[in-house]
Formats: C-alpha cells, structure tokens, sequence
C-alpha cells in the first residue's frame, strides 16, 4: 500500500507541468492592429482653477466651468500588446469662471479660449480595446478681465497664449479596422503669469474630459 502511495505521488508531480501547460492561458499578441496614422474629433467639458493676486497680496481665486471641442492627429506604432506613439490636438473652449474682485464694484474673470497639446502617447493593447496614458506640451489661450455693471467702467482684460504640460489617460476601443472611440481625461498645468490687467498674477490649471471618435488609414 505504501509503495502504491509513493507511485501515485511520483505520478502526479510528473503529470502537473503537463496538467498546467493545457489549463493555464498565457497572454496572446492583439489581433486588431492599432498601427498607423489617424485623424479624428473630440468634445467634452472641462473645469479651471485660478489662483488670482494682486501686488499688494490680495487675491481673486476662482474656478470656472464650461465646454470644448476639437480635432485630435497621430500615429501609432504596435509591438506585441504595446502600443506608443504620438498625438497633436487642438480645441476650442469657453471654460470661464469668476468672482468678486476685492475692489467690490468689480468682477474678477477667466475664460479659456483654446486648449491644445503635443503629447507621448503609451499603452497596452486588449484585441480590440487600449488603455494608455498620455503627457506632454499643453498649451492654451487664456483672457484674464475685470467687469463692472457701472456703464463707465466697462470691461478690461489681457489674453495670453501659454504654454504649460499635460497628463492624461485614455480608454480606445476599436469598432472595426478603421473607426475607434476614445474617451480621455487630461491635466494642463500653465504655471504662474503676469497680466497687465491691474499687474496681477495668476497661476492656472485645467481638468478636461472628452469622448471622441478617430479613423485610422
């Protein structure tokens, strides 16, 4: 009975590699081929955060609301389930948001008129389906103004074009050879400026999200 014992378990450690060879799965290259140049369109909303001081270390700090919708181009390159790359974008937006200035007979406004960005693009491919994450140059136009309901005061601002950094991340999923849609979240980071509206300084950040829709040649 022993002897039996000691066969059976010889046996069975002899047999588990060939067991596990038929029953564990080992990861497989993407059937679907993200390679290739595309060209597409996006919309969504996004939201700004403006941190607003006057030289005299009084402040105006907002958030700010609002849309925005563009085109989007790039080119991937697929090796294995890896798929990297590179992505242009350009948007245009009414991300805008206020408050009260510390003069109280003003109002302390920021509108994002266009986000754009040059970015790295990194993901891993599930057949039809790729998770990737996003970073690069970000920039954006900004007008930076001050309003008043007094008639005589009118409205006064400054509009810049700056460039900043972004990061994001990203769901793709192919519908067939060519269509895919993607939704998309992205950081843009301007970093402080001046603003020769009242000489004030103002740091700002955005949040994006989009949906979009791409077509690979």
């Amino acid at each position: 009975m022993k002897k039996f014992l000691l066969s059976a378990a010889f046996l069975a450690i002899a047999l588990t590699p060939v067991i596990a060879a038929d029953t564990v799965e080992l990861p497989v290259a993407s059937t679907h081929d993200w390679s290739g140049l595309y060209l597409g369109a996006h919309v969504g909303g996004g939201g700004s955060k403006v941190d607003w001081t006057y030289p005299n270390g009084l402040t105006a700090d907002h958030n700010g609301s609002g849309v925005l919708g563009g085109v989007q181009v790039g080119y991937n390159i697929q090796s294995g389930n890896v798929v990297y790359g590179i992505e242009a974008d350009i948007s245009a937006a009414n991300i805008d948001g206020g408050t009260s200035c510390p003069n109280p007979d003003f109002s302390c406004e920021s509108n994002v008129k266009m986000l754009g960005s040059l970015r790295g693009r990194v993901g891993f491919a599930m057949d039809k389906l790729l998770i990737y994450g996003t970073g690069g140059l970000g920039y954006g136009t900004i007008d930076i103004s001050t309003t008043s309901d007094v008639v005589v005061l009118g409205t006064s601002g400054t509009t810049r074009t700056k460039a900043g950094w972004t990061l994001g991340a990203g769901l793709e999923y192919a519908l067939d050879d060519h269509w895919s849609l993607k939704g998309e979240y992205k950081y843009f980071d301007f970093g402080k400026a001046k603003y020769t509206i009242d000489d004030v300084d103002a740091k700002i950040k955005i949040h994006t999200g989009v949906i979009g829709l791409n077509y690979k040649f």
